[in-house]
């Protein structure tokens, strides 16, 4: 049986890693003027790849980690600081700043050839915008403190997933929903989400430490 409990910090995390409402708006600068056919195929191809990246990392995690020899509480201490430093470029909006200058050479490189659409579906949607280091260090880290037991699993693969379904429908109904929202409320956002980013990466580091200590955690 899921708990609620676990289920909730999972899910906050992923919030904060992937944000579907700072990313909203990158893929609205990218399809801009483009026919509506298009901005759904490229909707679900970049969710659609961003789910095999981060499945892909779930479960191939730990097998990477062990043949690498390294330890889970030294990854998840490395995930934290990871986690840490992204909480920083969020509440300073470097992480938004990035992607912008990202958005806009892609959007350069499309004006430049005006005879055909570029496919943005795998970078820079998938990779990194929405399977970014976070989000992958996030799974991996997740999935490790799960092991065997499949209904923690299970609320990892839920709490991942239903913010890769809210990036799907925020892209789908990104025109109208951007400007209700308005970049002040935005930039609020994610200045709070990088807040709360912050203190779970600072957990994570504690816990690694702990365990690589023998403390417990």
């Amino acid at each position: 049986m899921l708990d609620l409990a676990s289920l909730a910090p999972i899910f906050v995390t992923f919030f904060v890693v992937i944000d579907p409402i700072g990313v909203a708006p990158i893929f609205a600068g990218l399809t801009r003027g483009a026919p509506g056919r298009y901005r759904r195929v490229m909707a679900i191809k970049s969710v659609l790849i961003a789910a095999i990246v981060l499945l892909g990392f779930a479960y191939g995690g730990e097998w990477l980690l062990s043949a690498l020899h390294v330890s889970f509480d030294a990854f998840r201490a490395a995930g934290g600081v990871l986690l840490f430093l992204l909480a920083l470029d969020m509440i300073f909006e470097r992480r938004a700043q990035r992607r912008e200058e990202r958005a806009e050479r892609v959007s350069e490189e499309a004006a430049a050839h005006p005879e055909r659409l570029e496919d943005i579906s795998v970078f820079p949607m998938a990779i990194p915008m929405i399977a970014g280091p976070g989000a992958i260090a996030s799974v991996m880290l997740f999935m490790a403190q799960a092991k065997t037991d499949l209904a923690a699993q299970g609320a990892v693969l839920i709490g991942m997933g239903a913010n890769l379904a809210l990036c799907l429908g925020l892209f789908l109904a990104v025109g109208p929903l951007m400007r209700l929202i308005g970049e002040t409320l935005a930039a609020m956002i994610t200045r709070i989400l990088g807040v709360i980013l912050a203190a779970l990466a600072a957990q994570f580091v504690f816990d690694g430490i702990a365990g690589a200590f023998g403390l417990g955690g």
